[in-house]
């Protein structure tokens, strides 16, 4: 059932996706950093945070003074602050609820990737825990409800002696001891988050915490716009001797508060812990095939570090050699952590199709499709082609559907990503193929399924990237078009568009190709 949920949210996903990208640049569309705007936030609530405790009165009966202080008496910088903290915090909770829907949209959760969702999992209930602890710090009406709701909350699993509610329950029954606890509590848990948020990460290679700086600046003048137009402001003053009966609360943190009056604290437990549970499991539930991880031939691999800076998830380490042979180390590929994505080989230098005599291999490869393999599909590729002009198409098995551009013209070679591709091949593709154009093509530029492949594919045709493709290659002759699944009209536009172009005499095609190659290098796909 869960997989046919799937792929409404993706097609849903990568429609916003596609209109952020019209809208803001695939550069700056946040739906490709939304990890990053998170922990962006992340710092606002912090650095805000700071600055409005220089100011509350930490005691039950000065508490609420304090923080109208805060609002009315200085609202033209802690005021302001106060409502950044607000905003920034359910800003977090957005982020980090869409992120976790597209990963598993995007079926990006399980296998090697499992620890990353695993782990967001405690993460998600520390953040919520945060926004609890930081309301009750107002000590207004909603603070009162959202604390004798909490305490009955946990008194319902009966660990401790007496019920912890009755501190809420009468006037002067809440002392200021038990407040302090409140805000070392909301100091301690945020720097817990902290930790657990860098434990989140720990397999993912270079991985995004930091927003493009407009889009950055864009989300912080957002958030400020919305503190000038709807401050954030105070129920009135927490009385015990009153049931608070009209409240206004902060959906995206305080949500189940509602349910647990409605369904009562065995219900609210069996949804939270049953659904927490759910989704841990959930990686180890889908049981994807598993691809084939890297291998190592260490006949032909010199210790470069190149798969190892390359790696999008750390699946290789470099170790002292074994062999015997004169060079300081050797690659070592981790199969539990490996996708099979063959960004390793693309980013050996070893890896060459022209070899003519000798073994056919590589420092490291995919066992499926090694370096003999994959200059055959090549090959296979190219031997049908008739038509006056020659093109050979390489692309992301998770991108648009390649196969449907197959022509008399055009030939395809599907990787399981782009990064994949060693800039060799598309050396062999025009020198030794007879290949008169050579498009490339993949996930949409900032939607790489295995995160860097786009990136490096790019870095590598640009030459600002080792193995960079030799000076020899036309690049006039190459388009980079990145088209996801939805862009297969685009990128088949593209295709014929470039065919065409190719096919013209020389003098005809040029001024053309001259006009159009900037856009087509950096990632467009019309």
């Amino acid at each position: 059932m869960l997989p046919r949920l799937q792929y409404p949210l993706k097609y849903i996903f990568l429609r916003l996706e596609a209109w952020g990208d019209a809208l803001f640049g695939s550069h700056y569309n946040p739906f490709y950093y939304l990890g990053a705007l998170a922990w962006f936030n992340f710092w606002i609530v912090a650095g805000t945070g700071i600055y409005l405790y220089v100011f509350l009165d930490t005691s039950v009966t000065h508490a609420y003074s304090s923080v109208e202080y805060i609002t009315h008496e200085q609202w033209y910088l802690a005021g302001i602050t106060r409502s950044l903290h607000r905003y920034s915090s359910d800003a977090m909770v957005v982020l980090a609820l869409v992120h976790l829907l597209r990963e598993w949209a995007m079926d990006r959760y399980h296998g090697p990737r499992w620890f990353a969702w695993f782990t967001g999992i405690p993460t998600l209930w520390l953040l919520f825990f945060c926004g609890v602890s930081g309301y009750w710090l107002v000590w207004d009406m909603l603070a009162q409800y959202l604390a004798i709701d909490a305490m009955e909350w946990l008194d319902w699993v009966g660990i401790f002696s007496e019920p912890i509610a009755n501190n809420f329950l009468t006037e002067g029954s809440l002392s200021d001891r038990f407040f302090s606890l409140l805000i070392y509590i909301h100091i301690f848990v945020p720097l817990a988050l902290l930790f657990l948020m860098w434990i989140h990460l720990l397999r993912i290679a270079r991985a995004e915490t930091n927003p493009p700086r407009y889009l950055a600046i864009g989300t912080f003048a957002a958030l400020f716009a919305l503190s000038l137009v709807q401050p954030a402001v105070s129920h009135g003053p927490a009385d015990l001797t009153k049931v608070p009966s009209e409240l206004h609360l902060d959906w995206f943190f305080l949500g189940l508060f509602p349910l647990f009056d409605i369904w009562g604290p065995a219900a609210l437990w069996a949804l939270t812990v049953g659904g927490s549970m759910l989704l841990a499991v959930m990686p180890f539930v889908r049981r994807a095939p598993k691809k084939p991880a890297a291998v190592v031939d260490l006949a032909n691999c010199n210790g470069c570090t190149r798969c190892f800076a390359d790696c999008p998830f750390g699946a290789v380490t470099m170790v002292p050699r074994t062999d015997g042979l004169p060079f300081e180390k050797e690659a070592v590929v981790n199969p539990d952590l490996c996708t099979g994505c063959g960004i390793c080989m693309g980013a050996c230098p070893t890896t060459t199709p022209f070899r003519t005599k000798g073994e056919l291999s590589c420092g490291i490869q995919l066992p499926d499709l090694d370096l003999p393999t994959l200059r055959n599909v090549l090959d296979d590729a190219v031997r049908p082609l008739s038509g006056k002009t020659k093109v050979v198409v390489f692309g992301c098995e998770h991108g648009a559907h390649l196969p449907g551009l197959r022509s008399s013209e055009v030939g395809v070679v599907v990787l399981p990503c782009t990064g994949h591709l060693a800039p060799s091949f598309v050396d062999y593709a025009f020198s030794r193929a007879g290949i008169d154009g050579v498009v490339i093509t993949g996930c949409r530029d900032g939607e790489c399924f295995h995160r860097l492949g786009v990136r490096w594919t790019e870095e590598r045709i640009a030459g600002k990237r080792d193995p960079a493709l030799r000076g020899r290659v036309p690049r006039d002759r190459i388009r980079i078009a990145w088209a996801g699944p939805l862009d297969l009209p685009k990128l088949t536009h593209t295709v014929k568009t470039f065919t065409e172009e190719l096919s013209r005499p020389d003098s005809e095609a040029r001024a053309e190709t001259d006009r159009t190659a900037s856009v087509a290098m950096t990632g467009g796909a019309e």
